[in-house]
């Protein structure tokens, strides 16, 4: 999954509205991020294997690490108690909305991906939907709809309505198209290196848009 995991950061913002969309953006995308630089390490491994899947080339066949029940825990405490010391008042609330955000990307990794998310000894879970594509790639697509609706519902443009936010999010969804239908990756470095490429542009463009709202009020207002 990639541009799905960025529906959980939008929604996220809605609800608490003191964490900037750019640091929610980089939080959905954390467990890849430290992925891609292990890979760049040689520490976890893939392939690219041509018609793995309909939805993906990757056999991502060792990474025990970041995809790994554990280690996403422990990924996701890490990076919201991070975010969260940069916060005077309610950092709990800041804590749990981060660290949820960057969980979510094993829990929808675990819808999309074969049996590559390490949980112990040799146990391994997915349920394989990159298997369809016309499954996977609407449920990325909803995934991202879905979380934009709620920040374009709770975060009020302030100038030119949502242009700004919806040419984002069709923007992303054509760089998802051109991900599942364009030519595979010459090699998991070069793989890596784009993801964390794409993952910083991505986080940027979302901190422009989200200079484009009103302050959000708290669903709790």
């Amino acid at each position: 999954m990639f541009i799905g995991h960025y529906g959980p950061a939008f929604g996220a913002k809605a609800a608490q509205p003191r964490i900037p969309l750019l640091v929610l953006f980089i939080a959905v995308q954390w467990l890849d991020v430290v992925w891609s630089l292990l890979v760049l390490g040689g520490v976890e491994k893939l392939r690219i294997v041509p018609g793995f899947t309909e939805g993906s080339t990757l056999d991502l066949y060792y990474m025990p690490y970041t995809h790994g029940l554990a280690g996403a825990l422990a990924l996701s405490v890490l990076f919201g108690g991070a975010v969260a010391i940069f916060f005077r008042e309610r950092r709990m609330s800041v804590f749990l909305v981060t660290a949820a955000c960057v969980f979510s990307h094993w829990l929808l990794d675990l819808l999309v991906h074969r049996p590559d998310l390490w949980i112990y000894d040799d146990v391994k879970l997915g349920f394989g939907l990159w298997r369809w594509l016309w499954v996977s790639l609407p449920l990325e697509l909803a995934s991202l709809i879905v979380g934009a609706w709620l920040y374009a519902r709770y975060a009020p443009a302030r100038r030119h309505g949502n242009i700004w936010l919806w040419l984002f999010v069709a923007a992303m969804a054509a760089l998802e198209c051109y991900s599942e239908f364009g030519p595979p990756p010459a090699s998991p470095s070069a793989m890596a290196m784009t993801a964390l490429i794409a993952y910083g542009a991505l986080a940027l463009l979302a901190g422009i848009v989200d200079l484009t709202r009103a302050r959000i009020p708290s669903f709790r207002a």
